[in-house]
């Protein structure tokens, strides 16, 4: 074990900081990116969610190829259950700093412990991913239908589009004059990549480390693939959110989890995915439902944006889905 763990920790660091590397630099194409087109804040959140989204994409793609489906589906499922809680607080910790540009009343917020956030995050993001995730139920959930079926990618791939669609032309305006350099186009391009690749080895690494300790593939991929899959996603909504764009960088999570629920599911659905542990699947779905639902509720009852203690609500239902699968699912246990 201490063999392969010499081997991937290096190469995980190494992923972890290109895609530290990427997201940092894609926070102002991002902001142009919008201007340009003409997209409100709250459908900036579809660019960052997509790039964001490559290590779910990644991971079932590799789990797909080799058989070990079972992985993916818990770094998928896992991921939706713990990133609404970790980037809302990762936004709220991200903005703490005096000054943020274009918030002119930045400083009585921060006074106050309220993370701002434009209420078309609501309707335009978490409503409709709400939807996405209601479709994945009915696809997986009734016994005639359970699991993944290339019918099912089909299905998923259609739903995707109608989100994207409808959250970029929601709000849109007329667009901008923006300029590019040469070196932006590079960075932008550079930025893109580099979250890619290493969100891709950070999977890849994290998956030899699981199979090191010899944890069965689906607990890995909840408790350690997806949160190490999320890292990305951290990095850019850390940088996005301190760059002014708070709702864009709030709001990716959402675009992330449209991804990780339709596109990234499709490599699965492609070589028949069946579900081996209906309890846990059934139960974490449920928690995969309960997240953007509460994520709406504290953002519209919150005179758009969080609370301080709607902030740390949020990782506490992650806690008491652990606690209940401890308890009362005990999924844990050794195998390959």
């Amino acid at each position: 074990m201490s063999g392969g763990l010499l081997i991937w920790m290096p190469v995980l660091l190494a992923a972890v900081w290109a895609a530290h590397w990427g997201a940092e630099h894609l926070a102002e194409p991002l902001k142009k990116l919008r201007q340009q087109w003409g997209f409100s804040v709250a459908a900036g959140g579809v660019f960052v969610g997509l790039a964001a989204a490559s290590p779910e994409i990644g991971i079932n793609t590799t789990s797909a190829l080799r058989g070990v489906g079972d992985i993916g589906l818990g770094a998928l499922l896992g991921s939706n259950v713990l990133a609404i809680p970790l980037m809302v607080l990762t936004a709220y910790a991200a903005t703490r700093k005096k000054r943020i540009e274009g918030h002119d009343d930045h400083t009585k917020q921060r006074q106050a412990h309220f993370l701002e956030i434009d209420r078309r995050a609501v309707t335009v993001q978490a409503l409709p991913y709400w939807g996405i995730i209601a479709l994945f139920a009915l696809l997986t959930l009734p016994a005639p239908w359970r699991g993944l079926q290339p019918l099912d990618g089909w299905l998923l791939l259609l739903g995707y589009l109608a989100y994207v669609t409808q959250a970029l032309l929601r709000g849109r305006s007329d667009g901008e004059e923006v300029e590019w350099s040469s070196k932006e186009k590079r960075l932008a391009a550079a930025g893109v990549a580099s979250l890619a690749i290493g969100a891709y080895f950070t999977v890849f690494s994290t998956e030899k480390i699981v199979g090191a300790f010899g944890l069965s593939k689906i607990i890995g991929g909840l408790f350690i693939t997806a949160p190490v899959a999320a890292l990305p996603e951290i990095f850019a909504t850390w940088y996005v959110a301190r760059s002014g764009q708070i709702t864009s960088g709030v709001t990716s999570v959402i675009g992330d989890h449209a991804v990780t629920m339709t596109l990234a599911f499709i490599p699965l659905t492609i070589v028949g995915m069946t579900i081996n542990d209906f309890q846990l699947f059934w139960v974490t779905l449920s928690f995969v439902a309960l997240m953007p639902a509460l994520y709406a509720a504290f953002i519209w009852c919150g005179r758009k944006g969080f609370r301080l203690w709607q902030v740390l609500t949020l990782p506490m239902v992650y806690v008491l889905y652990l606690v209940l699968l401890v308890v009362w699912v005990q999924p844990f246990g050794s195998g390959g």
